[in-house]
């Protein structure tokens, strides 16, 4: 990722316009398109599991005395809408080492020359980098927008994470080099447009249903 992230500097340099924070971009960019496919198969889990979620809640509450006869139940309805509850996950466990590698690549970076980017005056610093903390509120409200596309149930549990996530991120944020700021803000923004477009037929429909 070190690599990877230098070669897109360079490309910046050829272009006249050196920049660290142009390279973590098109870096970030590149690596949510390649990861693309599995975000697709993770929304697809994802929006079977909410279009069965009446259902399976109507069985838990039918059967919330006789949890054996319960799991057999769910298991039917999943057997019969081709739901697997663990479909959602793969996809994003497969994506944990490409989301470690350049976190500590990003983190561990020795930036030669033009650390700033923008308002930020250098990418390898956390808090005195962004006196204006506008980076630690873009990473929270990003994140609540991507929380918040994929949250249909409106448990109490689900509406305090939420809330949680987006400030946790946002205070981390502050502590972490803001290079890293940098790339979560860029990664949620492009994970943001992958979801309205998958979610958008969807969305389509039910606007023409009403």
């Amino acid at each position: 990722m070190k690599a990877a992230l230098t070669f897109f500097y360079n490309i910046t340099a050829k272009m006249g316009v050196p920049n660290y924070g142009i390279a973590i971009i098109l870096l970030t960019i590149v690596i949510k398109m390649i990861l693309y496919p599995l975000t697709v198969k993770q929304v697809k889990s994802m929006k079977a599991m909410q279009d069965i979620a009446p259902k399976l809640k109507a069985l838990q509450e039918k059967y919330k005395d006789n949890k054996d006869k319960m799991n057999r139940e769910v298991a039917t309805l999943y057997k019969e809408a081709g739901v697997n509850p663990l479909a959602g996950c793969l996809p994003l466990l497969i994506q944990m080492p490409f989301f470690i590698a350049i976190f500590f690549a990003i983190k561990g970076y020795t930036y030669v020359s033009n650390p700033g980017f923008l308002w930020l005056a250098n990418l390898a610093q956390d808090n005195p980098s962004d006196p204006y903390y506008i980076l630690p509120f873009l990473a929270a409200a990003t994140t609540y927008v991507t929380t918040k596309q994929t949250t249909t149930d409106q448990s109490q549990q689900n509406k305090i994470m939420l809330l949680f996530m987006p400030l946790f991120i946002g205070y981390i944020t502050i502590t972490f080099p803001a290079g890293l700021g940098l790339y979560w803000v860029v990664s949620n923004v492009v994970q943001i447009v992958q979801q309205w477009w998958l979610y958008r037929p969807a969305a389509a429909a039910q606007g023409g249903a009403r």
